[in-house]
């Protein structure tokens, strides 16, 4: 085994056996084969799969559908204790962060050598998201199911009493060494105690009230997918040399490195809360909803949440055009994978086959809560959207627009995070400087050459 899949297998047999014991947990699971269990990480979507459960079930006499949701954490934690344990569910939502070291370790079915899900086409779906859920040995792991992009969330009151309209945000530009008119925007939109905005002399920057953008933290563990990634993409830089699999990494570019400095910088200006402000675990939406950031950049997977706040007359707006001439936004496919343990393997295709088709993600759509991955499911999404009085073509435009850069797609995801989290944090507190990303940087790609012998 390599480090990073004995760490892994370490990890997932500890939690099997924090799950010894729990009568509820194995009892789940159990029942007919004609019965399939599927996980769900969000309850928003629960309604939406139960409704396409319902349509399956009468589609497929005799067979049922068991849906279980969980919160993140959880999820992740009794899926991988679920592998050593046998009780793994017949089919599970996939991430692309997760699903490398799924098929490494050998949990997951083929989903080509199944009758139902053996004709999957990505040309069927939005650009990319089939692709990226092939591995390297050419066989299909998951059928995709939705999608998202990162826009800004904000009140147009606020943006209003800055004296700063909706085109002046849309049309922002950026770039590493001044932060451009997306900074001065930025400034103004923070306010400190006394009133004062972040471009007005006497603005106390370690008193603010407002604040002009939102953290949701270093961004180390997610590849800044809400926090730096869509200023870096921004400039044309992507984080490894190919993608999916890509091998060696880019963190010591210098424009990389002038993009983090830059943002990191933020906080030090007081236009950003400091990593220490609101706590590991107050993210930005938590700060938006308290009234703290003008700005709240987030992904689509939340327009929901951020939809449902009282006395906020809530409007999105586009990442800023960089220095490439285009926008930036990471571009995520989660996808429906089969574990191993499946207990009825054909019959779980029957449903992975079922919720990758129209029938399902127009279903999804109309729930209004993500942008299913068929393209007649997002018009049906952007009508249900709109007649909710949402206009949400801030995080769909760069996708017509192809300024979108898929989530990065790699082996070793465990070891690579240790090495990321840690140096990400450290950049944001300020205790390490950009430029030691190339030390980081030399590390990893270390440690891909290691792993690929």
């Amino acid at each position: 085994m390599t480090t990073w899949t004995t760490r892994l297998a370490a990890a997932v047999t500890a939690a099997a056996l924090a799950l010894v014991g729990c009568s509820a947990e194995p009892e789940q699971q159990q029942g007919s084969s004609n019965t399939i269990t599927y996980w769900l990480w969000d309850s928003a979507q629960q309604p939406g799969y139960q409704k396409c459960a319902e349509g399956f079930q009468q589609a497929n006499p005799g067979l049922k559908v068991d849906i279980v949701q969980m919160g993140w954490d959880d999820y992740w934690s009794k899926l991988t204790a679920g592998f050593i344990a046998d009780q793994a569910p017949d089919v599970f939502t996939n991430h692309l962060g997760k699903y490398a070291q799924f098929v490494d370790l050998g949990v997951l079915l083929p989903l080509d050598d199944l009758e139902a899900t053996k004709d999957i086409d990505s040309k069927d779906y939005q650009e990319g998201l089939g692709e990226v859920w092939v591995g390297q040995d050419g066989k299909r792991y998951g059928a995709p199911k939705d999608w998202d992009t990162v826009a800004y969330f904000y009140d147009r009151k606020k943006l209003a009493a800055a004296g700063i309209t909706a085109e002046q945000l849309e049309e922002a530009t950026w770039n590493p060494d001044d932060g451009g008119s997306f900074e001065k925007i930025v400034a103004h939109l923070t306010v400190d105690a006394k009133g004062v905005r972040g471009d007005e002399p006497g603005f106390d920057k370690d008193n603010v009230k407002v604040y002009g953008l939102s953290s949701d933290g270093s961004g180390g563990g997610n590849f800044g997918q809400t926090q730096w990634g869509p200023y870096a993409y921004s400039l044309g830089w992507q984080v490894t040399d190919k993608n999916p699999w890509g091998t060696h990494f880019r963190f010591d570019d210098p424009d990389f490195r002038k993009t983090v400095a830059w943002y990191y910088g933020l906080a030090e200006k007081g236009y950003l809360p400091k990593f220490s402000t609101f706590g590991p675990n107050t993210g930005g939406y938590a700060q938006f909803a308290a009234g703290r950031s003008a700005l709240s950049m987030n992904g689509s997977w939340m327009i929901s949440s951020y939809a449902s706040l009282k006395d906020v007359d809530l409007a999105m707006a586009p990442t800023p055009i960089g220095p490439s001439g285009k926008r930036g936004t990471p571009f995520n496919g989660l996808a429906d994978s089969i574990t191993k343990y499946s207990r009825n393997p054909q019959a779980a295709a029957k449903w992975v086959a079922w919720m990758a088709s129209d029938q399902c993600q127009d279903v999804i759509g109309a729930a209004g809560v993500v942008f299913p991955a068929r393209p007649s499911g997002t018009r049906i999404s952007l009508e249900t959207r709109r007649k909710a009085g949402l206009d949400v073509t801030a995080f769909t435009s760069q996708v017509e627009q192809k300024t979108t850069v898929m989530q990065p797609v790699v082996q070793n995801a465990a070891d690579l995070t240790a090495l990321t989290e840690p140096e990400f944090d450290a950049l944001f507190i300020g205790s390490k400087q950009p430029d030691d990303l190339a030390e980081m940087n030399n590390q990893i790609n270390k440690l891909f050459e290691i792993t690929a012998k």
